[in-house]
């Protein structure tokens, strides 16, 4: 089952999270969201990584969201714990600790783009379309992604693709705020995995922290945000990591985090 997601170290510290199920387009069968959930476990066991890369295995479907062909089987309230089901697997993705790139390498509709959503940053192809189509479909996102796209690039836009369940291309995704890179077809696992070294490089329970601070603190007021923020720059400071960079600064060379 976990063959259907696979995990490699691409790079030192730097592991890409691979949906291997080309024929299907990559699509959230019951299998699937198991092997992911089996995979993010592995992830968040391991102190070796420091930066995880999303992706779908081919080149035409990053994914396709849910498997249609496996809902077509079931009664309502099988589709409704079906997508109970894709919405606590892709809430797990959000809780990786440590920073997430969605490279969306072909196709994310509905399902497919509410995983990358939940992913930290997001880099698509240039050649690809991605939208949240369900209400085409007369059902409406149910993975998060009306909470989730909504925070992303505000209401009106948001409102503005759920409505019309139109996907958008590269271009008007990267001008409304819903990737944060594009590149060629050609470029983007090299550019994808150069973005995932440049964060691995850098103080790896720094990043944790970090991810916490920005992420909690979205989700309340400023006031009770600068306090997290406070929290987590604190837990910083008794590292050994702390000290290397600074020494390291002095000595005007490249430090070595070992995460402690």
């Amino acid at each position: 089952m976990t063959n259907l997601v696979t995990l490699e170290e691409v790079e030192a510290h730097v592991y890409v999270l691979t949906l291997n199920r080309p024929e299907a387009a990559n699509a959230l069968s019951r299998d699937v969201l198991d092997a992911l959930a089996e995979r993010v476990d592995e992830l968040k066991r391991s102190s070796q990584v420091r930066a995880v890369i999303v992706t779908g295995s081919g080149s035409k479907a990053f994914c396709a969201g849910a498997d249609l062909k496996e809902r077509k089987e079931m009664d309502d309230e099988q589709v409704i714990q079906a997508v109970t089901k894709i919405g606590e697997t892709i809430n797990l993705i959000e809780e990786i600790p440590v920073p997430t790139i969605a490279m969306i390498n072909g196709v994310a509709f509905g399902g497919g783009l509410e995983l990358a959503l939940a992913c930290d940053l997001r880099m698509m192809s240039t050649l690809t379309t991605v939208g949240l189509t369900e209400t085409s479909l007369a059902i409406i996102p149910g993975a998060g992604g009306t909470q989730r796209l909504s925070r992303l690039i505000g209401l009106g836009k948001a409102k503005s693709m759920i409505y019309t369940a139109k996907p958008v291309d590269a271009d008007r995704a990267y001008q409304i705020g819903l990737v944060e890179y594009i590149h060629d077809p050609q470029i983007l696992f090299e550019e994808a995995k150069d973005l995932a070294c440049t964060i691995a490089r850098n103080g790896p329970l720094a990043m944790k922290q970090a991810k916490k601070a920005i992420n909690t603190g979205y989700e309340t007021d400023l006031r009770t945000a600068l306090e997290i923020e406070r929290i987590c720059y604190q837990r910083t400071i008794p590292t050994h990591d702390r000290i290397e960079g600074l020494q390291a600064f002095k000595e005007k060379r490249k430090p070595e985090y070992k995460g402690e």
